[in-house]
Parts: C-alpha cells; sequence; structure tokens
C-alpha cells in the first residue's frame, strides 16, 4: 500500500518519510525515518530496558519488523507515532523473554522531570536520591514506566501516548481517543503521586507539608 502524498501542513520530520513511501521508495524511507528518529528511539529504549546492549539488540528486531510492515501502513497517525507503538511491542517481547538479563538502571528518570520542582535547593539533585527514585521507578508495572518515559523524556502528547499504548486491532473512534487520553493524562498525575509518596516513605524526601 502506497502512501498517499503529503499534505501541505505536514511536519518537516514526516514529510520526506512519507513522500518517499508515495513512491515505492522504502529504503529512502527508512533512510529518512533514521535520521530523524532513530537517536531517540534507542534512548527510549535504553530508558525502558535500563541496558543500552538490550536496547540495540531490541531496535534491531524492531527495524526488522518496521522494514516488513511499512508498505503496508495505513498513515492513520504520522510514522512516528506509528514507530513507537512498534517499539513499544517490541520492548514488551523483550521484557517478558526468559532471556531477558537482570541489569542495573542505566537511563533513569529523574525525579526533577517526574515532579515539580519545589525548591531552589532541591534534594533532587542528590545522587542518592536519583539512585533511590531511579529503584522506586522500578517497581511500576512495565506500562506505568512507559508513560512516564514517553511523555516526560519523549514529550509525546496525551493524543501520542493513547495511539502508542492502544492494543486493540484496528484504529480508535475520536471518542475512544479523547477518552484514552483523558484517561491516561489522570493516570499519569497518579503514577507522580504514587513515586512521590513512596520515596517519602523511604527518607528521599522529606513530606510534603
Amino acid at each position: 500500500m502506497e502512501a498517499p502524498p503529503p499534505p501541505p501542513d505536514l511536519d518537516r520530520r514526516e514529510r520526506a518519510i512519507r513522500e518517499h513511501c508515495a513512491e515505492g521508495k522504502y529504503d529512502l524511507a527508512i533512510a529518512a525515518a533514521w535520521k530523524e528518529y532513530r537517536a531517540e528511539m534507542l534512548r527510549f529504549l535504553a530508558g525502558a530496558l535500563r541496558d543500552e546492549d538490550a536496547a540495540q539488540d531490541v531496535f534491531g528486531a524492531f527495524s526488522e519488523e518496521l522494514w516488513k510492515s511499512l508498505p503496508g501502513f495505513r498513515w492513520e497517525s504520522s510514522f512516528r507515532t506509528w514507530g513507537y507503538r512498534l517499539l513499544r511491542a517490541a520492548a514488551f517481547r523483550y521484557m517478558h523473554s526468559p532471556k531477558r538479563r537482570e541489569t542495573p538502571a542505566s537511563s533513569p528518570i529523574s525525579p526533577e522531570q517526574a515532579t515539580p520542582d519545589r525548591t531552589a535547593t532541591s534534594p533532587w539533585q542528590r545522587t542518592d536520591v536519583k539512585d533511590g527514585f531511579s529503584a522506586l521507578r522500578e517497581t511500576l508495572p512495565p506500562n506505568d514506566q512507559l508513560v512516564l518515559l514517553l511523555r516526560v523524556n519523549q514529550k509525546m502528547s496525551w493524543t501520542e501516548i493513547a495511539l502508542i499504548m492502544d492494543d486493540g486491532e484496528g484504529p480508535m473512534t475520536a471518542e475512544d481517543l479523547r477518552k484514552k487520553s483523558a484517561a491516561l493524562r489522570q493516570h499519569f498525575h497518579r503514577i507522580k503521586d504514587q513515586l512521590r509518596k513512596l520515596a517519602e516513605e523511604k527518607g528521599l524526601l522529606p513530606p510534603e507539608s
């Protein structure tokens, strides 16, 4: 399935990818995609898997799947959003693989990103707090960790995150997408509150007054 011509207002990063797909030049489309998104996708995987070697392996498997799937991509979202959906699936396969290696965190979300900074001399800056916070984050369910990464590190909109986290077979309706986006936004705030409470219980942060 060749892509339709890109609309005039399409994001610059997406335009070249879609133009190449419209011409059936999928090798050039992939090259354009990697130029724009490869580095950030690898950072996302390193944060999700906490293992840079595993991130490279998973990215390789993801790349093969993307090569096979790109001709059938229906362009119901941006290439970036679709790519992250495939990337999430590849990461989950690794997370549930019996061969997964247990390794310490290598790319944690910093606590000052996950919760607003409240003072100029925030205890968030201490290394022991960051390490402790990273350990707490790892106790969260994988989906919650990915929501944090997508929102905080990748700075994605709630609509994009809803599309990436969707496990349905077919496209969501506009109303379904709106509801899922709102639910994820609310859940994100609950995750942050949970992490702060755990950090307070561990003595990593002073209790909120």
